[in-house]
């Protein structure tokens, strides 16, 4: 039997939890952080949660140019602390999308400030989805460390 694979990680910032949380829905602080090219965030039950990157010139051997687009449907909110993001696609530049998943985004306040957890999952036992995963890790661990600066730097 395959491991499901799946993403999550645990990063300690020095910024109020609620700075953290609107990283992730203003289209301004997501273009610095995450490279986005244009977003659309709504942070309220049903809202739309879309994101997208430019076409990566590298091409990868399973799953093509990296960037397109990923979307979904914002389905929990706690304003300022965590939210959910249900039904989410990557909408590759070339190729097949890659879903459905789920996207969990936790800020808890601590001493330091708050530690940003963040959670996707969804997965079918294939290499491609193997492959999205070894790569889409790769990408969190580098944008969330970009996201830290960006905050405690503010």
């Amino acid at each position: 039997m395959r491991q499901q694979k799946s993403f999550e990680h645990t990063i300690a910032i020095a910024a109020p939890a609620e700075t953290v949380f609107a990283a992730f829905f203003d289209a301004g602080m997501l273009a610095t952080w995450w490279s986005a090219l244009r977003s659309v965030t709504t942070p309220v039950p049903l809202g739309v949660f879309a994101v997208e990157w430019r076409t990566s010139e590298w091409v990868d051997d399973r799953l093509g140019p990296l960037g397109g687009v990923f979307h979904g449907t914002v389905v929990d909110v706690r304003a300022g602390r965590e939210f959910t993001v249900a039904e989410c696609w990557w909408l590759p530049p070339t190729g097949d999308p890659i879903g459905p998943m789920s996207l969990h985004v936790s800020c808890k306040p601590d001493r330091e400030g708050c530690l940003l957890t963040v959670a996707q999952r969804g997965h079918e036992p294939s290499p491609r989805w193997d492959r999205y995963y070894e790569l889409i890790g790769r990408g969190w661990h580098t944008s969330l460390a970009a996201l830290k600066r960006l905050v405690e730097e503010a």
